[in-house]
Order: structure tokens, then sequence, then C-alpha cells
């Protein structure tokens, strides 16, 4: 193994029944690294992340996670993860203390009461620690749910969808928090659909229906596509839009409030495909750098549903 990366798999696949749910996938990451998993829903996220860190075997595939093997080392694995799920899965009937002393009784820590009191202080849970969770805030709530992932000291973290439901300004600290603990050396591994987040990554990989599709820095997945972008303003945009995809040579217009986005990989034959609509006075076109959510959307209309 190389001692640079936390995770090194190769060749990875799982089946559900007749479903292949990730195919020949392979990845490398380095210690202190958050990785972003893009994908739309089904695509084999939550999968590959599991297989990762051991709580679910591959059908086919090696590799190793913090120097454990990933088939014969499973229980070395989980001791060494911290894992997120989407749902708030811990008491509600609990206090956010009572919760947090309760989860270190289950991973048999020493000097429980300790811990507890330094987590509670680093995420900023102190003047809620009496409160029961039942009655916390999405965004309360998703730090009390990360400080039960933190308090057996992981050197990775797993979040599957960590922000649904919570409002932009806990999203933000949320992250602070996320990019503290890499700056410590902790490496994150994340699963996000909203790209501001998405962007944060050091690193993302793009799945679609089990497949690894795109894999680098939000640039790099971005660059590779090759995508050409005209953003479109004026009056009746629906309107625009439905001549656009009518005229079949147009595969992807997206709405961005008062804008449409109108994107391919083709630049000549998107160039060609619009150059009528683009004379018309009514209509201001201007070319634009392609974003994170144009790439998106691509790879997902160009992906193929891998349901039997």
């Amino acid at each position: 193994m190389n001692n640079d990366f936390v995770i090194d798999v190769q060749g990875l696949n799982k089946h559900f029944g007749d479903k292949h749910v990730v195919k020949d996938f392979s990845l490398q990451v380095r210690r202190g690294e958050i990785y972003g998993f893009l994908g739309p829903n089904g695509s084999g996220k939550t999968t590959s992340i599991r297989m990762l860190c051991g709580l679910l075997t591959p059908d086919a595939g090696s590799g190793t996670c913090l120097g454990h093997d990933l088939r014969r080392e499973t229980a070395a694995i989980k001791r060494e993860v911290g894992y997120m799920t989407q749902r708030f899965s811990l008491w509600e009937d609990l206090s956010i203390r009572e919760n947090l002393e309760f989860v270190a009784r289950m991973y048999g820590m020493r000097n429980r009461r300790a811990a507890v009191a330094q987590e509670i202080e680093r995420l900023g849970l102190t003047s809620r620690q009496h409160q029961l969770a039942g009655s916390l805030s999405g965004g309360w709530k998703q730090r009390l749910a990360l400080a039960s992932c933190m308090l057996h000291k992981p050197k990775l973290l797993l979040l599957d969808e960590p922000t649904a439901g919570v409002d932009p300004k806990a999203r933000r600290e949320f992250w602070a928090k996320i990019h503290g603990l890499a700056a410590d050396g902790i490496s994150v591994l994340v699963a996000t659909h909203y790209m501001d987040e998405a962007e944060r990554c050091h690193q993302l990989a793009y799945i679609a229906y089990g497949q690894l599709l795109a894999i680098g820095t939000a640039e790099e997945v971005i660059a590779q596509q090759r995508l050409t972008t005209w953003v479109v303003s004026g009056p009746d945009l629906p309107g625009l839009e439905k001549q656009l995809l009518a005229s079949g040579e147009v595969i992807q217009v997206t709405p961005f409030g008062h804008l449409l986005h109108v994107t391919g990989d083709d630049a000549k034959l998107i160039d060609d495909a619009t150059a009528d609509f683009r004379d018309d006075p009514r209509y201001r076109w201007s070319r634009a750098e392609p974003s994170l959510e144009d790439v998106f959307i691509h790879l997902m209309g160009a992906s193929q549903d891998n349901y039997p």
C-alpha cells in the first residue's frame, strides 16, 4: 500500500439480486482529503461508501482502508471510522449529553465523561447539552450527529448527505467544521447533491448507476467533459426552451432564474443549432464557462439506468 493513501481500492463490484449496483469501482483518497461523491439517487454512492469502510463486503475487487484489508480486516476498519447517516439516528428522548455518553459506552471508551465534554465543547454544543435531542432544529441535530461520530477519534469520516434539510447558515457552519477536521488530518468522504458543497471538496467522484464516470477536482471534472455553454436572457424563456429542444440538436437546456443555460458536448453542433435563435434581437446570448451543475445535469442525461 502507498502510505499516502488512507483508501486504495481497485475493481470493487456489488450486486443486490439481479441489480449490479457498483461496477469496477476504483479510488484513492489521501490523508486529510475531503472527497465528494456526486450522482443521482440510486446511483451507488452509499453502497460504494459502505464498501470502502468495511460495512459491506464487495462481490469482487480488493484494496485497503486505513491500512487494513477491505475483506479480511473489516472489524479493524470500523473501529477507526465515523459514519453519519442520512437520517438522524440518535435517541430523541435523551439529551445531547446523554446521547453522547450512551454512544461512548457503546464504543467501550475509557474516560467517557472527559471525551464527551471535549466533543461538546469542540462542536459548540455546551449551551444545549441538557436539551432533548427531539426538540433540536435540523442544524443542531446535525452537530449532535457529527459529535457522536467523532467521539472515538476516527481517522476517516463518512457523511451520507449530511446537510439535507438544513438551512444555509447551518450548512456553512457545518462545512467550516469539516474543513477544520481535514486540517487535523482526518479524511472525509461525503455524498451530496448540493453543488456548492461539492465545490468545497478537494476531490470529486461522479457515480451514475453503479459506474464511476468522472473523477478529479471540481475544475478538472468540468474540463474533462469539454462542454460548451451559452447563457440566454430575454422574454418567454419557457417558450424558447421548447423551441430549442424541439430542434433535436440541443440536448440540454436548463433554467437558472431569469436565464437559460444551453449546453452541449460538441461546440460546433451547439453553435450551429443555436445560430438562428441567436439572430433573434429579443434575446441576449453570451458564452459562459460551464458550471459544475451543468456537468452534473449533462452526466445524468448521458447515464443509463441499470435497473433490470
